[in-house]
């Protein structure tokens, strides 16, 4: 299967994807295998990206969905999307650092999308980034997100989330406005 193929499909994730998708997130943002891919975060964090047990949760709970594309059963992109109060919320999102550029993200993106305004009927879809990554940022940005002007703390001391080489951390919150169609 080509994974620039738009027919690649997705699927949700189930407990036994849990770590090949752990495996998957890491290689895209920690790490030298990281760097062949423009998303690294080699540079700011070390540690695994994401928590099985974490991950477990998300795909278990209500109106949270892990999505998978993979290439002869090897997962080669995932994101998460689940309803956060009053909108949708986006995370665990990567793209195997070989095929990055390939159209595949923007993609997913979409179908996290299209699930948070047409499965949950939710006006908006958010997000938490890295400040120090502005060239992820902007690529959200091309794609419609928004700062919101919020800030939040990265978690030091928790690592669940990586293990910080600097002190200066901290997340911006993005967000865009989702067309949720009238029920006829």
């Amino acid at each position: 299967m080509d994974a620039l193929n738009s027919a690649t499909p997705l699927r949700a994730a189930t407990l036994d994807d849990v770590p090949a998708l752990v495996a998957l997130v890491t290689r895209c943002y920690r790490g030298e295998a990281s760097r062949a891919g423009w998303t690294t975060e080699a540079d700011l964090l070390d540690g695994e990206r994401i928590d099985p047990e974490v991950l477990r949760a998300d795909i278990a709970r209500p109106q949270s969905r892990v999505l998978v594309a993979e290439d002869e059963a090897t997962p080669i992109a995932c994101a998460h999307v689940c309803r956060d109060g009053d909108a949708g919320y986006f995370g665990m999102f990567a793209v195997a650092p070989e095929l990055q550029r390939s159209g595949l993200g923007s993609r997913i993106l979409a179908e996290c999308e299209r699930i948070a305004a047409d499965e949950w009927r939710l006006p908006a879809l958010r997000m938490t980034v890295i400040e120090q990554r502005p060239e992820l940022i902007d690529w959200y940005r091309r794609r419609g997100y928004s700062a919101t002007g919020e800030t939040r703390p990265f978690p030091y001391g928790d690592p669940r989330f990586g293990l910080p080489k600097r002190d200066d951390l901290r997340f911006v919150v993005l967000e865009k406005p989702l067309v949720v169609e009238c029920a006829a």
